[in-house]
């Protein structure tokens, strides 16, 4: 398979060699890693448009959301998750702890008024994300190879075509 790899990996000091880990790491399991550093890098729009061509390419997006300059997953990979979902792409999330949204955020309250600590209310059903992230993907514990992992079981499972 194709498999996009969106993330704020891009922005690491170490890119480059995270880009050839994630590469070898896919190719072992018999698939193409296709990250946004491998084209040609001009303008934001270039970089916009060479990111859903890959993801247009892709047979699947495996996605990093960690929380990234944040609380939150990096917004450029929700864009590109919501791309890949509008076009009936799987989408595979990986976090270090699927750990529910309050908990992580340390929001306090009763369940009808639970709020972080900038007072917003904070979601109360026990996902690890948002429930626009949380409800679509399919969500692992882990790295890049956990997610792999949970895409091969997909596979396995998924029925055989033909009579």
């Amino acid at each position: 398979m194709r498999l996009y790899l969106a993330g704020p990996d891009v922005f690491r000091p170490d890119a480059g060699a995270w880009a050839a880990q994630a590469r070898a790491l896919c190719r072992e399991q018999g698939h193409e890693a296709l990250v946004p550093l491998d084209e040609a890098q001009g303008t934001a729009l270039d970089i916009y448009r060479s990111n859903l061509r890959l993801i247009v390419a892709a047979d699947a997006v495996l996605a990093n959301l960690n929380p990234f300059r944040g609380a939150e997953p990096d917004s450029g990979t929700c864009v590109e998750i919501g791309y890949a979902l509008a076009l009936g792409k799987p989408v595979i999330g990986y976090l270090d702890a699927l750990v529910p949204l309050r908990e992580r955020l340390q929001a306090v309250g009763a369940d009808s008024d639970c709020r972080d600590a900038a007072g917003w209310s904070v979601e109360n059903y026990g996902l690890p994300l948002n429930l626009m992230l949380a409800v679509p993907l399919q969500l692992v514990q882990g790295g890049l190879a956990a997610a792999l992992a949970l895409l091969r079981e997909t596979v396995e499972r998924e029925p055989q075509g033909g009579p």
